[in-house]
């Protein structure tokens, strides 16, 4: 267990990671364009074409969105910050600020008809595993560093890791689904993203 000399407040790693939500959320948008028409073609028909884009970005800001909710509802729980965790954060924040470039990849194959949908899918698939991943090692560490406010017997504990870990098992199985359907792929994460918006960690004065 760590020391109280090791330990700090969590408030300047929550606005940091913050900043860093936002920024990826804006860059996200960043990558949409206007349709370029061509003599005569009307706007309409041009902006249903580009369906592929408002999907991914669609998809993309729900993830992030629902990540960051859970994110400050994680650090809810959490007392006070040690190192680890604070490297374990900047991994997480890692995939969530590398997301946009997958993002614009996988909504720019979306509708090939060749290999490079299945890879932009795979590519996708796997920087939300990764993040998946880096999620569940952060509420993983704080209950083996007994960093949260509660206590929790080994049966919550274990509880709570596995509805973290069902998650990551689905990002990764997408990877492998990616090579059957990119169109697929971008639902199943969707869905996931849902699933991902419902409580994972244990509220204060709740139950696991």
């Amino acid at each position: 267990m760590s020391t109280q000399s090791d330990l700090a407040e969590t408030s300047r790693l929550e606005a940091f990671s913050d900043g860093v939500f936002a920024i990826a959320i804006t860059l996200l948008v960043l990558e949409l364009r206007s349709p370029e028409l061509e003599e005569g073609e009307r706007l309409w028909p041009a902006l249903l074409h580009e369906w592929p884009q408002f999907a991914a970005y669609l998809t993309s800001f729900a993830i992030l969105g629902i990540m960051w909710v859970n994110h400050h509802s994680m650090f809810r729980q959490i007392q006070r910050a040690d190192r680890g965790l604070m490297f374990l954060n900047l991994l997480l924040l890692l995939w969530v600020t590398l997301l946009p470039f997958p993002t614009s990849m996988f909504a720019e194959h979306l509708e090939d008809h060749s290999i490079n949908a299945n890879v932009a899918a795979a590519v996708y698939s796997a920087n939300l595993t990764l993040a998946a991943i880096a999620f569940s090692a952060i509420w993983w560490h704080v209950l083996r560093k007994h960093l949260v406010e509660h206590d929790m017997d080994r049966a919550q504990m274990r509880k709570s890791l596995i509805r973290y870990s069902f998650g990551t098992v689905i990002y990764g199985a997408c990877i492998g689904v990616s090579f059957v359907s990119a169109q697929l792929t971008l639902l199943l994460v969707f869905l996931l993203a849902v699933y991902y918006a419902f409580e994972q960690v244990r509220t204060r004065g709740g139950t696991a």
